[in-house]
């Protein structure tokens, strides 16, 4: 039987209870004592590949993503436990601190990101002497699928942690802290994106995060918008695995680099550090036609994109979906034309979804290369929308399909608020 659109009330009572119910079971203490951090997944509508280039982007929380019922150890220990994965995550803060390594990414991930949350605290200095039981949770299957499952469970190990330590720290000391776990601790070199989107956002507005200034601004719509009116909707495509390889990715970044570069050099400007945020349009109109092949073509979806998210800004203050879903299409476009991401599965989808009754617009999730595409899509047409999207691919990619027959292959979802603990 599959699950064919999934679009539901969450965290739901019965689920935090449950939660609640686990850890009362792992620590021995009364269901009464346990706290819930809610940690939302989060997209990115309009900014596709310019964050590591210093560019603006926007995003917004989702009213799905990772519980963690935790209670105060009362020591220097933390005890996990994943409803997802086998196993138990058990350390001493005066234990060495590493990466344990596992069959693979997804089953250590959860373990490692609360070594590194601890990591991350000390590095920074806080002082921190107690440790939680904890339990945690996310919705089946949804690991690598480009909507930052693992941010969310960092954001939510590092606000267990600060509760139980007394410390109350902003969401910007937050974005710093998880940026070390995934920086300095596992190794991989993601910006503020993801941490920015489930720390600072709220429900019915954009984020628009600032990449090279590392600031950003809630954009509310001037009007009372229908938060009713639209959905946010996740087509899965089954792949958790890229079919490119990370160098692919790495490289297309260098490429950006040399592009900024060039253009750097022909305006006589500091080259030491080269990003394409550094160039003006006007100085990349003028000097364009000095960059070839791969280069010309990273700088024109940086520039576009740029142009875009200024666009989407707009008709997102002046509540216009059908600008802002046409301007993520284009978006999702350039992101095949210019930046040469995607795969046959991934392509496939986005041009399904993009061609669905009601949906505004539509993009890749993501780097394009695995997990889903997001589409803005009209709340009326959001449930039969599902069921055709879910039905076309798997005419076009039966074996993709099959593997997430029994977990989500739609997604509906509202926009939410930031990540906080529920206290009651």
């Amino acid at each position: 039987m599959t699950t064919t659109s999934c679009s539901f009330e969450w965290p739901s009572e019965c689920l935090v209870d449950e939660i609640k119910v686990d850890v009362s079971a792992l620590a021995g203490c009364s269901k009464n004592d346990v706290l819930v951090v809610v940690s939302p997944y989060r997209v990115c509508p309009l900014g596709a590949h310019i964050d590591h280039q210093g560019g603006v982007v926007t995003a917004m929380a989702l009213n799905k993503g990772v519980l963690l019922g935790f209670i105060s150890s009362g020591v220097n220990e933390i005890l996990l436990k994943s409803r997802q994965f086998d196993g138990r995550v058990r350390f001493r803060f005066d234990d060495e601190l590493t990466k344990e390594s596992t069959a693979t990414v997804e089953e250590a991930a959860w373990g490692n990101y609360a070594r590194g949350a601890v990591y991350a605290l000390i590095k920074r200095g806080y002082r921190i002497s107690k440790g939680i039981y904890g339990v945690i949770d996310g919705l089946k299957g949804l690991q690598g699928a480009g909507i930052s499952s693992s941010a969310a469970v960092g954001v939510s190990i590092l606000l267990a942690l600060e509760h139980a330590n007394g410390l109350n720290l902003n969401p910007e000391e937050n974005i710093h802290l998880d940026r070390s776990i995934e920086n300095d601790f596992l190794g991989l070199k993601n910006g503020i994106l993801d941490q920015s989107a489930i720390l600072l956002s709220r429900r019915g507005c954009l984020t628009v995060i600032n990449c090279k200034e590392e600031k950003h601004k809630i954009v509310r719509p001037r009007s009372d918008i229908d938060t009713r009116g639209y959905k946010v909707l996740l087509a899965f495509s089954g792949l958790r695995h890229a079919l490119s390889s990370n160098s692919s990715y790495n490289l297309r970044v260098s490429e950006c680099q040399e592009a900024a570069l060039t253009l750097l050099r022909a305006v006589g400007r500091d080259t030491r550090q080269p990003l394409l945020s550094d160039v003006h349009m006007e100085e990349y109109q003028a000097f364009k036609t000095q960059l070839k092949g791969a280069c010309a073509k990273r700088a024109e979806h940086f520039f576009s994109e740029c142009e875009r998210v200024r666009k989407g800004i707009k008709a997102w203050e002046e509540c216009d979906l059908k600008s802002f879903g046409r301007l993520m299409s284009e978006s999702g476009g350039s992101s095949i034309e210019n930046y040469e991401c995607g795969c046959e599965p991934m392509i496939q989808l986005l041009e399904i979804v993009q061609g669905t009754p009601g949906v505004f617009g539509a993009r890749f999730s993501g780097a394009g290369f695995r997990g889903c595409c997001v589409a803005l899509i009209d709340a009326c047409f959001a449930e039969a929308a599902a069921k055709h999207i879910e039905l076309r691919y798997k005419q076009v990619q039966p074996l993709l399909a099959k593997q997430i027959e029994n977990a989500f292959p739609v997604l509906i979802c509202d926009t939410a608020d930031h990540a906080y603990i529920c206290l009651s």
